[in-house]
C-alpha cells in the first residue's frame, strides 16, 4: 500500500505514517461509528419527544420494571432490605432465593389473573387484550409477610376445583374495576 500511495502520488509519506501510527479510538472508522452512534441518539430522542404513543409504551415499560424492583424490596423486607450475608457464596444464595420467591409470587399471580379474566369473560364482561398487555403481575398485595400461616390441608384441599384451582374471591360490590 506504500509503495502503491507514493508512486501513485496519492498520498505523501508524512499522511500516511500519522494515520497509521494514530491511536485506534481516533481512527476515521472510529469518528465515523462514534458519528453514527450520535445520530442513532438523535433519532431516538426525536422520535421519543415527537411520538406521545412511544413515551406512554416506554413509560408502561419503566413502571413494570419499577413494580417488580417494588415486588423485590417488599420480599427482601425481612432483612430490611439488605443482604446480610458475609461471603460471597452465601450472598448469592440469599440472591437467588429472592429470585426463586419473587418468580414463585409472580407465577401465582399471573396464573390467577389469568382464572379471574377467563371467569369475567364467561359472564360476558368483555376484557381487552390491550389492556391485559398493560397489566404488571409483580405486586406485593396478595402476599402476607406478617407472623404465620396455618393452614388447615384438608380443608384448603377440599375448596380446589376440578382443575385443581382455589376459587376465586367473589368481587367486592364497594369497589370499581378498571375491567368494566
Amino acid at each position: 500500500m506504500l509503495a502503491l500511495s507514493c508512486v501513485g502520488s496519492t498520498s505523501n509519506w508524512r499522511s500516511w505514517s500519522q494515520t497509521e501510527h494514530q491511536e485506534p479510538r481516533k481512527t476515521r472508522k472510529a469518528a465515523a461509528l462514534k458519528e453514527w452512534g450520535a445520530l442513532r441518539r438523535t433519532i431516538y430522542a426525536a422520535r421519543y419527544l415527537a411520538d406521545e404513543t412511544y413515551r406512554r409504551k416506554i413509560a408502561r415499560q419503566l413502571n413494570k420494571g419499577e413494580s417488580l424492583h417494588a415486588l423485590r424490596r417488599d420480599l427482601l423486607y425481612a432483612h430490611e432490605g439488605a443482604i446480610r450475608r458475609r461471603r460471597l457464596e452465601q450472598q448469592t444464595e440469599q440472591a437467588w432465593c429472592l429470585t426463586l420467591v419473587t418468580n414463585a409470587v409472580v407465577t401465582w399471580t399471573t396464573e390467577y389473573y389469568g382464572l379471574a379474566v377467563t371467569e369475567i369473560r364467561a359472564q360476558g364482561r368483555q376484557v381487552e387484550d390491550e389492556i391485559l398487555a398493560h397489566i404488571s403481575p409483580a405486586h406485593s398485595e396478595n402476599v402476607n409477610f406478617f407472623g404465620t400461616i396455618a393452614v388447615d390441608i384438608e380443608h384448603e384441599l377440599a375448596k380446589l376445583d376440578p382443575s385443581g384451582y382455589r376459587p376465586l374471591r367473589e368481587r367486592n360490590n364497594a369497589s370499581t374495576s378498571i375491567l368494566v
